[in-house]
């Protein structure tokens, strides 16, 4: 399972003493360097696995965790102690070693939907040094059959429900809601693993994760457990207070980057996470009012949920404290008026992506009031430039264009697919993300719309276009979906939203709308229409509308275009 590498990023970061602005940008090296202090991984050649590393933490802090809950299961009413959560994951970790015979750097895939087990699969799978390679439980025959070549797996982790859906691997599928499986949770104590320890070495592969597929077929991205770990650490050195007695509510699916990134780092902090099998509004809501729950990582589109829905009004939110918002970018007029309806809450924005390990970014506490629509500062340990996509030249502050990354927790690379690798990681480690994005003046990153979601209006440059994007080249107007979708759900009577470019004869492209009307709404297609013409130049209007019952998205609440323009081109639509 060849996964084509950069050189070594332990010795890749640049370090400019000297010409740097208070951005973070150096005028040497033409690169923005984090402003908040360096983390200091454990040495890249000390023997250590991800869950070594964050029972290390555990262990050496002063949070009592021997009696406190680590996991709740609302549905089953099911909780999981640290004390009984690290017993599970030393005794299955020797249970597999001894009983399957799994070595170091086997793959073992999973399939399981949301439950007590899946992070102690995870981290006991982590401590022998096996890839784990988590995939969406309602995955297609064909995705997993594609997923499967790719990640080459010797084991596989499912239910009996989802068990069906695998085909045989050398060490066989076992079963989670099985007898079997509950007793090698419990059968070896810690005192019995001592003979059972494998050396796991920081370079090796650490998970298997699965990109969204925006931009083409799912592709598996290659995460160290160096590459986590360092994850961890610059988390430690932001400001963001972690209260150890905070509950954590993950709506996000367990097999997606951040679910994976939040159920390690919430174990470091020894803090409570409740886990649900699925979204259900209503459900959240009760879980918050009766787990007291006080921090939750979310979508914007739950953050528009929770602005526009009455229900919030039938329970108790107080306890919210925080909500750490990724996947896509929220407008300021929306973070102002969520601030309004919960006062008592801040809004935490942050970026990442799978191929960059998680979190690249977020905005601090005491930031959040004034630089709602950016998604904040670089953490310790990472760089980035602002790149002309056609050119190559790096911008500084104030001009937009491809941001680029790197630093220690950027990925190994695309298993098997070198030539992906090759098209997204440069030669000096630099991570192509494929987000328009810039920095403002005082080191703020703000994302404008993902480069190939730009609707290309016209085909003709625009000399006196005052918007920046002017300025990176491209030979026609473009238009950010993102723009017109924030004024889109900005109205009353549109419950969600998502914009798509249309081929045009004359234009080349146009905006095109799929609209979600809210319960007891009859806007048309020309209200929308003319409601967003006053309010935009020209050529960002949009000139298409259809409605819908839904906008579909990706588990980390990504919309899902391609389908929409798949939609729009087969002449399916809906304008009733």
């Amino acid at each position: 399972m060849a996964t084509k590498s950069v050189p070594a990023q332990e010795t890749t970061m640049t370090t400019h003493a000297i010409n740097i602005t208070k951005s973070g940008y150096c005028l040497e090296s033409k690169t923005f360097q984090s402003l908040i202090p360096p983390a200091t991984p454990p040495p890249p050649h000390q023997p250590l696995s991800i869950t070594q590393f964050i029972l290390s933490l555990l262990h050496s802090s002063a949070i009592p965790t021997t009696q406190k809950n680590y996991l709740i299961m609302p549905s089953t009413g099911q909780s999981l102690t640290y004390s009984e959560a690290i017993n599970q994951i030393y005794s299955l970790s020797s249970s597999l070693k001894s009983l399957y015979n799994l070595n170091k750097n086997d793959v073992s895939f999973i399939l399981c939907p949301p439950s007590l087990h899946v992070p102690i699969i995870y981290l006991s799978l982590l401590y022998l040094g096996v890839t784990i390679s988590p995939a969406n439980p309602l995955s297609s025959n064909s995705e997993l059959t594609h997923q499967i070549q790719l990640s080459k797996p010797k084991i596989a982790f499912a239910t009996s429900q989802t068990a069906h859906k695998l085909p045989s691997f050398p060490l066989g599928t076992i079963l989670i809601d099985s007898p079997e499986f509950i007793s090698l949770l419990t059968q070896i104590s810690k005192r019995d693993t001592a003979t059972n320890h494998v050396e796991v070495s920081q370079s090796d592969m650490a998970a298997i994760l699965y990109s969204s597929g925006t931009t083409g077929r799912v592709k598996g991205v290659s995460l160290t457990h160096r590459n986590v770990i360092a994850s961890i650490a610059a988390f430690q050195m932001s400001s963001v207070e972690l209260d150890p007695h905070a509950v954590s509510l993950l709506t996000l699916p367990l097999f997606h980057v951040f679910g994976f990134f939040l159920l390690i780092n919430e174990f470091r902090w020894g803090r409570t996470l409740v886990l649900t099998e699925r979204f259900d509004f209503e459900q959240v809501l009760k879980v918050v009012e009766r787990y007291r729950v006080s921090d939750m990582p979310v979508a914007p589109t739950i953050i528009l949920t929770l602005l526009k829905s009455d229900l919030t009004n039938k329970y108790n939110l107080s306890s919210l404290r925080r909500f750490s918002c990724g996947g896509a970018p929220l407008s300021k007029e929306v973070a102002e008026k969520f601030k309004r309806k919960f006062p008592q809450a801040e809004i935490m924005q942050g970026y990442g992506l799978t191929e960059a390990g998680a979190v690249s970014r977020i905005i601090e506490p005491e930031e959040c009031n004034l630089q709602h629509a950016s998604v904040g500062r670089l953490f310790g340990n990472m760089e980035a430039k602002i790149v002309d996509p056609l050119t190559g030249e790096a911008f500084g502050p104030g001009k937009r264009g491809e941001l680029w990354l790197r630093g220690l927790s950027i990925m190994k690379g695309y298993v098997g697919d070198e030539k992906a690798t090759a098209e997204t990681l440069d030669s000096e480690g630099w991570l192509k993300t494929g987000d328009l994005c810039l920095f403002d003046s005082e080191g703020f990153l703000y994302i404008v719309d993902r480069l190939k979601e730009l609707i290309k209006y016209k085909a003709y440059q625009v000399i006196e276009l005052s918007d920046a994007l002017s300025s990176i080249g491209f030979t026609s107007i473009n238009v950010p979906p993102f723009e017109l979708e924030q004024l889109l759900l900005s109205n009353p009577e549109i419950a969600d939203a998502a914009v798509i470019p249309y081929p045009d004869e004359e234009a080349g492209q146009i905006p095109m709308a799929y609209v979600v009307r809210k319960p007891g709404s009859s806007i048309t297609e020309a209200q929308i229409m003319d409601s967003i013409a006053k309010q935009v130049a020209p050529y960002k209007k949009i000139r298409r509308v259809a409605f819908t019952d839904g906008i579909p998205r990706s588990p980390a609440g990504k919309i899902l275009r391609r389908e929409l323009i798949n939609h729009a081109l087969s002449g399916a639509l809906c304008k009733s």
